[in-house]
């Protein structure tokens, strides 16, 4: 009689490839979320000098930069603004930040992107383009 060999694999063997697996998946998704986190944050970046853009054009518009919030119809100098899209991202996806504008006088401004996630960070821009956490210090 003719023995015929048994063919695939054993338990150890698929413990061993899911065991690597594992750690492989440990190592890489810590990697993951960070290069997540930095990309929602470098969109919100790229939106808030867009909406800094807008500000300008809104002040040579009217020689003031107050009026960019609220409503076209009844402005009101802070809040969310009518001028552009009040989120990120602006094409209207799954909401990461919150655009608004802080402080509106005729001749400065400041506005804001705040996180929907506390696990990212606030940024701020003025008129001067100064680029800030909202708190004076430069985090961009």
């Amino acid at each position: 009689m003719m023995k015929i060999g048994q063919q695939g694999f054993t338990l150890i063997e698929l413990m061993i490839a899911v065991a690597i697996v594992g750690i492989l998946a440990s190592i890489a998704y810590p990697s993951y979320q960070a290069q997540i986190r930095q990309t929602k944050e470098s969109e919100a970046k790229a939106a808030l000098v867009s909406f800094a853009n807008a500000m300008s054009q809104h002040y040579f518009e009217g020689m003031s930069y107050q009026g960019a919030a609220g409503t076209q119809a009844t402005p009101a100098n802070t809040g969310s603004p009518w001028i552009y899209a009040n989120q990120v991202p602006v094409d209207g996806g799954t909401k990461t930040y919150d655009l608004s504008i802080v402080t509106a006088t005729k001749t400065t401004f400041k506005v804001k992107a705040n996180p929907v996630d506390s696990a990212l960070k606030t940024f701020c821009i003025n008129e001067l383009g100064a680029k800030t956490d909202c708190a004076g210090n430069n985090n961009w």
